[in-house]
């Protein structure tokens, strides 16, 4: 069976799913056959975009920008979202950003609480109110699959500048590995992606210089940076991995540079 008709019918939420890789990633798996509710901030447009396509394909789609920094930003994405679709079988914790470029000297209290509450709190927030629907959808459908969005960043450290956001990243690579084992027991798969340089993104439109990532290229054994295709093939597999034995595993997707 191929991972697009495994993911017929399938309930998915998506965070920060209406740009860049987000967006690519809601594509996807709306084209997998799957129901989607995108979860936005600022890019609305990309929303409005998503669903000129579940409407082109006859899937069930749904949209609502949010804070997910706030205490009960992720119980009320969760609701609205199960609400929306009927339930929840899928998980892509995809929302976090860079924020900007501080080095150890530069880092303030507010800068770091701001990165953490980006690419950390948020995500536990939205996937402890989505635990108790995807272990239902695991029991009553055959299992059930969270996918966090990591970096390479948190790997190895990242460029100069990018202290607090590997260190968040890292953490998402622990926080996977630790879900991973609180959840297998339901039947609820955890995993996470690490994509290196993915050109034509808003985060690298913002915070790499044309210079940096020919200078990241050249590091790269493929020779070239990714795009965000190679990552919404990826999440669409591990998504498709709801009733599989990959659990607490991270995907590598940066052209050989963890490899090298």
């Amino acid at each position: 069976m191929s991972e697009s008709s495994k993911l017929l019918g399938k309930k998915v939420l998506v965070t920060a799913g209406a740009q860049g890789i987000g967006l690519a990633t809601s594509e996807a798996l709306l084209r997998a056959g799957c129901d989607v509710f995108v979860h936005y901030h600022t890019s609305s447009a990309g929303a409005e975009t998503l669903t000129g396509i579940a409407t082109e394909l006859g899937q069930n789609f749904g949209s609502a920008s949010g804070d997910l920094t706030t205490s009960d930003g992720g119980a009320k994405l969760v609701s609205t979202a199960v609400e929306k679709l009927g339930g929840l079988d899928i998980l892509i914790n995809n929302a976090g950003s860079l924020v900007a470029r501080n080095n150890i000297e530069t880092i303030t209290d507010e800068f770091w609480n701001k990165v953490m509450a980006l690419n950390v709190d948020s995500l536990w927030r939205v996937s402890q109110a989505a635990q108790p629907h995807l272990i239902k959808a695991a029991a009553e459908r055959g299992g059930a699959s969270i996918v966090n969005l990591a970096s390479l960043a948190g790997r190895i450290g990242g460029h100069p500048g990018s202290l607090a956001y590997s260190t968040s990243k890292g953490a998402v690579l622990t926080f996977t590995r630790g879900l991973a084992n609180e959840l297998g027991p339901a039947g609820v798969r955890v995993n996470a992606l690490a994509p290196g340089l993915i050109l034509g993104t808003s985060f690298h439109n913002t915070h790499t210089s044309d210079a940096s990532a020919q200078a990241t290229i050249a590091g790269i054994p493929l020779g070239r940076a990714g795009a965000v295709e190679d990552i919404a093939r990826a999440v669409v597999f591990f998504a498709s991995e709801f009733d599989g034995f990959i659990t607490g595993a991270t995907l590598d997707i940066n052209g050989g540079v963890w490899a090298a």
